[in-house]
């Protein structure tokens, strides 16, 4: 039922989403992508899926167990949460692909004096880690939260034309209970829920 609900969500965002700046030229064939590795304390086996939007613009992430805490009731790790997607992307002959813009989203809960921090990067297989982008959200805080993270057209990062290489987008959830009350739980999510997927990447797209 949940899968359902969530491709229920995407259809109607799919239909409303547009392309991001930096696509001037998109394939007319379709894009396709394969998960191939899942790894990580905030993406356990099964808890993680991708979907590709029909236009070829973008594509998105569906977490349903990425949550770091820190306080009463949290184990030792559980401040720190972490998901590294390794994806063959499958592009046109004669296409390469760099992501311009990324969105991420979830819920934050963080007591007075607890610090929660978000964290991506993306890097293609073989290749060294791009610009880590990072957040910080200060206690208190109640809310749900968006952070879209975007990439200058000169600073994009292609992947190799006429090779296949994997891409690997490596994200990070971590709470610092700080000062906040030992007695107070403080939280933050990153995922799908009541209907709205929030973790979306845009594709930037160039003829090799």
């Amino acid at each position: 039922m949940r899968k359902a609900t969530a491709a229920a969500a995407l259809a109607v965002l799919f239909t409303l989403s547009s392309a991001p700046a930096h696509a001037a030229t998109i394939p007319s064939e379709r894009v396709t992508i394969d998960v191939v590795t899942v790894n990580g304390s905030g993406c356990k086996q099964g808890s993680a899926e991708v979907i590709v939007s029909p236009d070829n613009t973008s594509f998105w992430v569906i977490y349903s167990d990425y949550l770091a805490q820190a306080g009463k009731g949290a184990g030792a790790t559980d401040f720190r949460k972490n998901c590294q997607l390794t994806l063959q992307i499958n592009v046109p002959q004669g296409f390469s692909y760099g992501i311009a813009e990324a969105t991420y989203g979830g819920y934050g809960y963080l007591k007075p004096g607890a610090t929660g921090y978000q964290s991506v990067n993306y890097y293609f297989q073989g290749q060294s880690a791009t610009t880590t982008w990072k957040h910080t959200f200060t206690g208190p805080f109640d809310d749900n939260w968006s952070i879209t993270h975007r990439t200058e057209f000169s600073e994009i990062v292609w992947s190799p034309c006429g090779e296949q290489k994997n891409l690997n987008v490596n994200s990070a959830l971590r709470v610092d209970k700080g000062t906040s009350d030992a007695n107070t739980n403080s939280f933050m999510t990153m995922d799908y829920q009541r209907g709205e997927v929030r973790t979306l990447h845009h594709f930037s797209w160039k003829r090799c």
